[in-house]
């Protein structure tokens, strides 16, 4: 693993990621995460929808970025983020974390990709901020995946700690038994398109949908009392 995906994966790193939950907030609000053995139903199913799609998005804007332009743009993938993030909610905050860490991530690895990306989109999707940040730091799409995926779980467990007073070690121990899900994530993200086109390949990418999350991220935007952005 290069260092510099330790540095992107790092909750340390100042752009915005600690004041999001990932809906972790609006579960525990509703009851849904309450325990260990829930939090962690609730990250395997999160993993597997919106951290699937994120890797997915993710590996891609990477691989545009590695390609120099072409026949997709950067708008063409945002446009790609925003059709599978049915939540307006959950739009606006991918937005937010996607400013902050394009703002971040140029002033660390500054790249003409991160320069294009700003100008063509000034608050571009996370997975694109991602995606392109991987790339100005040297990182395979793969491995540009995996730290989305990883984003997906670590994010709201972190704030499950913080909302429930979970035992921190217990937390970790589950994450520790995602490293194969998160591996087989970051994994699928990248598959072979070979015999698609460009364009077919955007629309190949998976949109696994996950109903509940939209929910409780429309129901924490509208909450009058919150800890979390997100």
């Amino acid at each position: 693993m290069r260092p510099a995906l330790l540095l992107l994966t790092d909750s340390r790193l100042p752009a915005g990621g600690h004041a999001h939950s990932g809906g972790a907030e609006r579960a525990v609000t509703s009851g849904a995460v309450h325990d260990v053995p829930s939090l962690a139903h609730f990250l395997r199913g999160r993993l597997r929808t919106a951290g699937a799609v994120a890797a997915a998005l993710t590996a891609a804007a990477c691989t545009h970025a590695s390609a120099g332009g072409g026949t997709v743009s950067w708008e063409a993938l945002d446009a790609e983020v925003d059709a599978r993030t049915a939540s307006p909610a959950q739009r606006e905050a991918s937005r937010t974390q996607g400013r902050l860490l394009l703002r971040v991530a140029r002033r660390i690895w500054p790249s003409p990709v991160l320069d294009e990306l700003a100008r063509a989109i000034p608050s571009p999707h996370h997975p694109l901020a991602l995606g392109a940040a991987a790339h100005a730091a040297g990182c395979t799409p793969e491995e540009a995946a995996l730290a989305a995926a990883y984003h997906a779980v670590t994010g709201p467990a972190t704030a499950a700690v913080r909302l429930l007073g979970l035992d921190p070690v217990s937390v970790h121990a589950v994450l520790a038994t995602l490293t194969p899900d998160l591996t087989a994530v970051a994994t699928h993200a990248c598959r072979p398109s070979d015999h698609l086109t460009p364009l077919e390949a955007l629309g190949a990418l998976p949109a696994c949908s996950a109903p509940a999350l939209d929910l409780l991220a429309e129901q924490h935007a509208r909450a009058e009392v919150r800890l979390f952005i997100s």
